[in-house]
């Protein structure tokens, strides 16, 4: 095969797991990597953390995918250009946000991306119900960080927001072509010469230590590596519309990780709004 590499397809005991327990896996990765990025800020900056996790990312996608297989025409190389520099751009802002505002609070602001891409898929009365209830779960835990918080955090978590719904849409085309781990690698190579530039004052410092790079890496294969190759299954079998609200799921798992891991403590609100999130996820139809 020229166009498609057969490792991008979900094969074996895979495809016969519930696409909901993938992403939950996807999402519990994603946000484990998270926690050991977050902790890692008072030693490395991060901007050069999210640099490691792109580029280290980079090479096992473009290794399991067999980029050099594949005969990429010019829609080929610019989908995958915009796919991999949106993704890395994501992850850059995300981390810059999430220096300076929770972890569980941050995921609920930076949701508004998948919920403009859920919106403008919707089209039954039941799914907008879904939306509007995991949408309205979602503002509730982004509410504090809306009336008070840090001003350069929510901006830097809202341009994350808006990568993440390029991400959605993105991910979803070249998942649909069956090449989209190709893609993601060949593109997250790229993303990762955009951030370079943003993040490489402690590289140096990094790679002087070992502890560090090992550190850094595992965000890289925690939150991008696995977690976003987990979701190129995920969205071969999930309508785009149902994978953008079940990313509503992410803060609840964000606020989970924050409480158990770094000391965050959530209000009866965020208990609201997570009921709120789950059960919008809950009533969506479960059409393919």
């Amino acid at each position: 095969m020229d166009s498609v590499n057969q490792n991008t397809q979900p094969i074996g005991r895979v495809s016969a797991v519930p696409v909901e327990a993938l992403f939950i896996l996807s999402a519990i990765s994603q946000y484990s990597g998270a926690i050991i990025a977050k902790r890692l800020f008072d030693e490395v900056s991060p901007s050069t953390v999210a640099v490691i996790r792109v580029a280290s990312a980079a090479a096992v996608l473009a290794c399991v995918g067999k980029v050099w297989r594949r005969r990429w025409t010019r829609v080929d190389l610019i989908s995958a250009a915009v796919f991999g520099v949106a993704t890395a751009a994501m992850n850059l802002f995300f981390y810059l946000a999430l220096e300076r505002i929770d972890l569980g609070i941050g995921v609920a602001i930076e949701f508004i991306g998948p919920i403009t891409v859920a919106a403008t898929r919707t089209r039954s009365r039941r799914n907008w119900v879904a939306l509007l209830s995991a949408t309205s779960g979602v503002m509730v835990l982004a509410g504090l960080e809306l009336n008070g918080g840090d001003p350069l955090g929510l901006f830097f978590m809202l341009c994350a927001s808006a990568c993440w719904a390029t991400y959605i849409v993105m991910g979803s085309k070249l998942s649909a072509k069956q090449g989209g781990i190709q893609s993601l690698g060949l593109g997250l190579i790229m993303g990762a010469f955009v951030v370079l530039p943003f993040g490489s004052s402690d590289l140096s410092k990094v790679f002087s230590s070992g502890n560090l790079v090992v550190r850094c890496v595992a965000v890289g294969m925690l939150s991008t590596a696995l977690a976003y190759g987990i979701d190129q299954i995920v969205l071969k079998r999930m309508p785009t519309r149902r994978f953008a609200l079940m990313s509503a799921l992410l803060p609840v798992v964000a606020l989970i990780g924050g409480i158990l891991f770094l000391g965050e403590r959530p209000t009866l609100l965020d208990g609201l709004g997570v009921s709120l999130v789950l059960v919008g996820v809950a009533i969506q139809e479960r059409t393919t």
